[in-house]
């Protein structure tokens, strides 16, 4: 392939703007393949494995993944306790824009948390704590030993935004996982339930035989990993069981260079076993901000 330049007229379009990526080089050409390794993986019905991490859904990146979820380009989510924290809450309130060179000092006295760019007041966090302790007592009624995806469950069936990521996935029957939900605000939350119902469990491993299962009936799998941490691993762990995944799209702004698995690149997973050995792969380095809703808008 020649490269090519760039031809932008008054009237194009996304679609017509990422169709020239692949032939543009450096990172335009990887948003070019990936795009195209995700209609692929719709095309031949894999199942569609999204992580992502907390601090996306704090932006308006939130839409972004509601629009992926309701083209029907997701089967499994997989994200970290906080991007809970943040659906429950911009449910409700808004978040407001600051600057990253913000007086953090002055912010404090305020009680205003600043989130890169994003501001969080800490009233937002009692919202949550009353919320979230509502559902908890609503639970506890039923029973007393609860998994990891029930909570969220319960939650997402709560919620009544319609940009809400999880009342979206609950909406379609898409399973939500979080392993590492305890460092969280929802996780403080349920420690704080926990120690007036002492018969209170959440039971973390019950969430894996429904995760294994849906990697294990799977005809092909894929991933799309936005950011790194825990709920790239977790996708990445559970399908190194079957022999890897048969496609992968990484958005990261983490580079290779420290071993840190929120950096590697996706041709590293082969080594693992979590990419299979014939599997097709691209790794994108920039802001999911703006390279995702690029991806989504060109399908």
């Amino acid at each position: 392939m020649k490269v090519k330049d760039i031809r932008i007229k008054n009237s194009s379009r996304i679609r017509d703007l990422t169709k020239q990526l692949p032939a543009t080089g450096f990172q335009a050409t990887e948003v070019g393949r990936g795009v195209e390794l995700i209609k692929r993986m719709k095309r031949e019905k894999c199942t569609i494995f999204l992580s992502f991490t907390a601090n996306l859904v704090a932006s308006g990146l939130r839409g972004v993944i509601v629009d992926f979820i309701r083209k029907g380009l997701v089967d499994v989510v997989i994200t970290t306790g906080g991007a809970i924290d943040h659906d429950i809450i911009r449910s409700f309130r808004d978040y407001e824009l600051g600057g990253f060179d913000a007086n953090d000092v002055r912010l404090h006295k305020r009680g205003i948390n600043r989130l890169g760019n994003i501001l969080i007041p800490n009233e937002r966090y009692v919202l949550l704590e009353e919320r979230v302790q509502g559902i908890l007592s609503d639970i506890y009624k039923r029973k007393k030993t609860i998994s990891t995806k029930e909570v969220i469950t319960e939650i997402a069936a709560n919620l009544r935004d319609r940009n809400s990521i999880l009342n979206n996935c609950y909406k379609k029957n898409i399973p939500v996982f979080s392993p590492g939900i305890i460092d969280s605000a929802v996780g403080l939350q349920m420690f704080f339930f926990k120690q007036k119902h002492k018969d209170f469990v959440l039971d973390a491993t019950a969430d894996m035989s429904e995760l294994f299962d849906c990697v294990f009936e799977a005809k092909k799998t894929g991933g799309v990993v936005l950011g790194g941490g825990i709920s790239k691993h977790h996708l990445l762990g559970a399908n190194l069981l079957r022999g890897g995944l048969d496609y992968a799209v990484y958005v990261t702004t983490a580079t290779p260079f420290d071993g840190s698995l929120s950096g590697a690149h996706a041709s590293e997973g082969r080594a693992w076993g979590k990419i299979s050995e014939k599997g097709k792969e691209a790794t994108i380095y920039g802001d999911a901000t703006i390279i995702f809703p690029l991806i989504v808008g060109s399908l």
